[in-house]
């Protein structure tokens, strides 16, 4: 059996368990910052490691700095799903919850699951995502500003109303670097274009969908790529009197969930295959809330099938 890192993720550090091929386990604690990279690699290069499986919990976004480096560094990553080891922990009774412990409990999990490995995100496809994340982080800055500004006494309304003009200077620029990253990159302007081919999907919209769907194929199949966003649905039955309605999982990236809100309720409203979606639905029962829910679903099939196929969007194949 090989070296197997276990890794416990938060904000500020890693916590991490090294099961060595005889089932001993050793522990470290190291930032969770580049320099604590270097640190990691050089611990494990003591005890002999050069490569290894690692297996970390897709925490936030805490765990991707810490997974693009290990994997840059040529080890197999694995990121799996906190419920997962969660359920695993259960099932292996282990009644203590601490960091160390955790980071011993996902090196078990690995050896006993052989999770999948990840794949890690090109340099292009990890900087358009750094610029997304900035850009929807301002326009929640410039959000909340807007708000405070409905309340706020004359002291302080100058104050707010500069800086809102400072965050629509920002945004304007961030946003003019996020196109100038599409355009110089040709497979992603090809990407691009693909999406823009569907029509309730926006200019805010596609960008943050090539940042997790673009580049190389990460999914093998459009359920795993709506399961990635969360957008799965899950059930709740058992025996003949429990019977739960349906609804979405939402165990995953909260972000990509909020970016297919709005282009769902347009697709159901404005365009033709979405309203014959919707009709079809309705028909069958479902209230508005799981009808939209559906849609973000199936936006979310519809960008996988048109990244998989390279061509653009035929809504005759949807039902217009």
């Amino acid at each position: 059996m090989k070296n197997v890192l276990g890794i416990d993720v938060s904000k500020s550090k890693l916590d991490v368990a090294l099961r060595l091929p005889d089932g001993k386990i050793r522990s470290k604690v190291v930032d969770n910052t580049p320099q604590g990279f270097q640190n990691l690699t050089t611990w494990l290069i003591k005890h002999g490691v050069v490569e290894t499986h690692v297996c970390m919990e897709a925490t936030g976004i805490y765990w991707e700095a810490a997974a693009e480096f290990l994997a840059d560094a040529g080890h197999t990553v694995s990121v799996v799903n906190p419920a997962r080891v969660k359920a695993y922990g259960a099932a292996s009774q282990v009644r203590t919850k601490t960091d160390k412990v955790d980071a011993r409990l996902i090196a078990q999990f690995c050896v006993a699951q052989h999770p999948d490995p990840w794949q890690a995100p090109s340099p292009a496809i990890r900087e358009l995502r750094a610029l997304v994340a900035r850009r929807n982080a301002l326009d929640t800055m410039r959000t909340q500003e807007r708000n405070r500004l409905l309340v706020a006494r004359n002291a302080v309304r100058d104050g707010i109303e500069a800086h809102l003009v400072y965050l629509r200077q920002a945004i304007d620029e961030i946003e003019a670097e996020i196109r100038k990253k599409i355009d110089g990159d040709p497979g992603l302007k090809a990407q691009y274009e693909l999406l823009d081919s569907i029509s309730s999907l926006g200019n805010k919209t596609i960008p943050l969908l090539l940042s997790y769907y673009g580049g190389e194929p990460r999914f093998g199949k459009a359920k795993e790529a709506a399961a990635f966003a969360g957008l799965d649905p899950r059930q709740h039955e058992s025996g003949s009197s429990v019977h739960g309605k349906p609804h979405l999982s939402k165990v995953g990236h909260s972000a990509l969930r909020k970016a297919l809100y709005m282009p769902a309720m347009v697709a159901i409203t404005k365009t033709d295959w979405g309203r014959a979606f919707k009709a079809r639905l309705a028909a069958a029962g479902k209230p508005p809330m799981v009808i939209i829910g559906a849609m973000m679903r199936k936006l979310v099939h519809v960008v996988f099938g048109v990244l998989k196929s390279g061509k653009p969007f035929n809504p005759a194949l949807h039902g217009a």
